[in-house]
């Protein structure tokens, strides 16, 4: 079965940290841009985060989130991370993760996700004291 499972997060304070993981399994992450994109509790609106390309590894950051997160993977692993620094309040959401068209990172950056083909079922951050 194809599918991305999210995983990693939580509650965590206001400036606190988390780290996320998206772990694929039935296929390989060789080939796709990976993205993270999130939902407010409540919201229609899906915000992308950020993306990572499968050529070169190149990363693109929503403004909202640079500088305070950071993607990488391990394609060895089939694994993407979205380490999360300086959390706040705001940022409180259901975490998901797509894996997209590899080319897709090229032409939407953070946003790739919207090229999605497979993703997860999500991983809720609470950002609360």
């Amino acid at each position: 079965q194809v599918q991305l499972v999210e995983s990693g997060g939580g509650l965590v304070q206001p400036g606190g940290s988390l780290t996320l993981s998206c772990a694929a399994s039935g296929f390989s992450l060789d080939e796709y841009a990976i993205g993270w994109f999130r939902q407010a509790p409540g919201k229609e609106h899906e915000e992308g985060l950020s993306c990572i390309s499968s050529r070169d590894g190149s990363t693109y950051y929503a403004d909202s989130v640079k500088g305070r997160f950071t993607i990488s993977r391990d394609n060895a692993k089939d694994t993407v991370y979205l380490q999360m620094n300086s959390l706040k309040p705001e940022d409180t959401a259901v975490y998901y993760c797509a894996a997209a068209p590899w080319s897709s990172a090229v032409i939407a950056g953070w946003d790739c996700y919207r090229y999605r083909e497979v993703w997860g079922r999500g991983t809720l951050v609470t950002v609360s004291s």
